[in-house]
């Protein structure tokens, strides 16, 4: 899953610390003698390169200034002081955009929101035995976060992580993110009545935390075999396709759940085309193509974390040349 970095909620740097390090420990990250290009980052996000300090690893960190996510001083004020509070502020260097001199001797770059998208002018400057890793699983790529086929063409290999994989277990955050997201729209969920168009492995963690957390949760795989019903709510989160869903959908998904609010958890829709249909979504901004609707650091730091160190983890077993099971932390694309 990819994110953007947001404010870290207020007094949660020293969780932040001991989270980083129970979780190093616990996937046995070790980037010692590897160097890692990474963003510089506020909120949640300032742990990327933090953690891969923490690890053992030299560390690049190239800022820019965001719309929504603060300054590249912002981002690097914030990195600065998260890894002085671990003790490897030496171990950060620090760009506004993204240094060609740190590309060179790259070993590990990430793909973090202020890096993408990852261009093939970006890609030529890597070493060949670099790996891009992936801050999410390799069936969630989407192709506009970075040149596939130039990567392919340089030999540069793509580290998918297991979200799901014990060590990293962030898909479990995906229900209780889906109660928070109806909750902004001013819904809550106890005792409403939910459909779920879900066509992917989201699908059982949003039942289950819609479920616990009060709602009768159906699902559906498609807008299609969904039936006509008193429907509080419906939670879309279909994979992105070639292109948003459309007048079609939309119509259907307003005869079937008349009156229900639409939560574009995952997914792109016709913004149009769902208000010529009446329909109700929330957020009432839309997210960019192919990127959720709702940010897991909006859970506070800890699934940020995991997805990053796990994310890490498994670009360091690709580098290494490291088996990858198929039930392991690691995957290439």
């Amino acid at each position: 899953m990819t994110m953007e970095p947001a404010e870290t909620h207020p007094g949660t740097e020293d969780e932040m610390l001991h989270s980083m390090r129970r979780r190093i420990d616990i996937l046995h990250l070790d980037l010692s003698k590897l160097q890692v290009v990474t963003e510089a980052a506020t909120g949640a996000y300032a742990a990327t390169a933090v953690i891969a300090a923490m690890a053992g690893a030299e560390v690049h960190a190239c800022a820019r200034d965001t719309v929504h996510h603060g300054s590249a001083r912002d981002a690097i004020d914030a990195t600065r002081r998260l890894a002085r509070l671990a003790g490897v502020e030496t171990r950060i260097s620090f760009s506004i955009g993204v240094s060609t001199a740190a590309l060179n001797s790259c070993s590990i770059l990430t793909n973090s929101g202020r890096l993408r998208p990852i261009t093939r002018d970006v890609i030529r400057f890597l070493p060949r035995e670099a790996v891009i890793a992936l801050m999410f699983e390799a069936w969630e790529f989407r192709g506009t976060d970075f040149d596939l086929p130039a990567c392919r063409e340089n030999g540069i290999r793509i580290a998918a992580v297991n979200e799901r994989h014990p060590d990293v277990a962030v898909f479990p955050f995906l229900g209780p993110l889906c109660v928070r997201l109806l909750r902004d729209g001013d819904m809550n969920v106890d005792g409403k009545r939910i459909a779920v168009l879900c066509d992917n492995p989201f699908a059982e963690f949003l039942i289950e935390g819609l479920r616990e957390a009060g709602a009768t949760a159906e699902l559906f795989n498609d807008i299609t075999p969904m039936r006509e019903d008193s429907w509080d709510a419906v939670v879309l989160s279909m994979t992105p396709r070639d292109r948003p869903l459309g007048r079609a959908s939309m119509d259907m998904i307003a005869r079937r759940a008349p009156g229900a609010l639409l939560a574009q958890f995952w997914g792109d829709i016709d913004r149009a085309a769902a208000r010529v249909a009446s329909l109700r979504v929330w957020p009432l901004t839309e997210p960019g193509q192919g990127h959720m609707g709702i940010l897991l650091n909006r859970l506070g730091p800890e699934p940020i974390i995991r997805l990053q160190a796990g994310s890490l983890k498994a670009a360091e077993m690709v580098f290494r040349g490291e088996p990858l099971p198929a039930d392991g932390v690691a995957s290439l694309l």
